[in-house]
């Protein structure tokens, strides 16, 4: 087993996990923390602000500090869609650089689409079907699947933090996921999982957890009637009242309806009533496959 740790900046969030893996693909997650530091807040213009950027460098210091104290033989960070589309990245990672020490990869959409795969077959009993993985992040929503051994992947810039600050109706998100969902239709698919903060906090608003219990939500099944009733109840609520919603993290309240409207945009455009919650994810991918890579 090799002792790995991996902190992912997020558009909305900075993630880390330490799990131990086995070169058999076998994981078993060690500590998992999220702190909500909204990296891609205001990026209207293009760029990361320096207090998104001071916020997520001071989570990453205590990231860092957590993957040293479990003796962690790797840590990889990486950075997402905010990251990614940047003007101000070089600046952001040289400062990132500079303060930790961490030299941060930016993952593209497909690698970032085809890491979350990797993770939800890490984690997700699937009987042996091939899922489509739908991953919906603060910047952007990545589809990856496979076909006859093939790997598949598309990203579109619609996220809950991006379509939250650029307000949009249900038509203008759609015709952003178009694009992907054509390609993902030739797939006939069958099976529909999802992961990110949206579809976790989704599956614990169903089941109106006063308690976030992971044990709950991974592996939950969503229904597309269940997403309905949420978008309405969200929508005759107010911000305040969003807040104290069983299974809404406070600091989600404000992106929560934009993340729930691509939820429902994407089951309604496939066809499918169901969606299977996955809390393996992109982290978990990224530990199963570099805890062995070289360098």
């Amino acid at each position: 087993m090799t002792r790995i740790a991996v902190i992912d900046l997020g558009t909305n969030s900075i993630r880390l996990l330490v799990a131990e893996a086995g070169k058999n693909g076998q994981m078993k997650a060690l500590e998992k923390k999220q702190a909500i530091t909204r990296l891609g807040e205001g990026m209207a213009g293009g760029y990361l602000l320096p207090e998104a950027i001071e916020r997520t460098i001071n989570a990453a210091k205590s990231y860092l500090n957590i993957s040293r104290l479990w003796q962690a033989e790797k840590i990889i960070p990486v950075a997402t869609s905010a990251v990614r589309d940047a003007v101000n990245q070089a600046h952001f990672l040289a400062l990132m650089r500079k303060e930790t020490g961490l030299k941060v990869c930016v993952l593209s959409g497909r690698e970032e689409a085809l890491y979350s795969y990797s993770g939800v077959l890490a984690g997700l009993p699937l009987s042996g079907v091939a899922p489509v993985v739908v991953d919906i992040g603060g910047g952007s929503t990545e589809f990856s699947w496979k076909v006859k051994e093939e790997m598949f992947s598309a990203s579109v810039r619609a996220g809950a933090v991006r379509m939250t600050e650029n307000p949009s109706s249900d038509k203008e998100i759609k015709d952003i996921l178009t694009p992907a969902l054509k390609e993902v239709h030739r797939a006939s698919p069958q099976i529909l999982v999802g992961v990110g903060g949206t579809v976790t906090a989704l599956a614990a608003m169903a089941q109106k957890l006063k308690e976030y219990d992971s044990n709950k939500v991974h592996g939950y099944t969503l229904l597309l009637k269940q997403v309905e009733q949420i978008l309405i109840t969200l929508k005759n609520f107010s911000f305040e009242e969003r807040r104290t919603l069983p299974g809404v993290q406070p600091e989600r309240a404000d992106i929560i309806e934009a993340g729930g409207r691509i939820v429902r945009i994407i089951m309604e455009d496939l066809g499918l009533g169901t969606l299977k919650v996955s809390e393996t994810d992109l982290l978990y991918g990224l530990a199963r496959e570099k805890a062995f890579s070289v360098g």
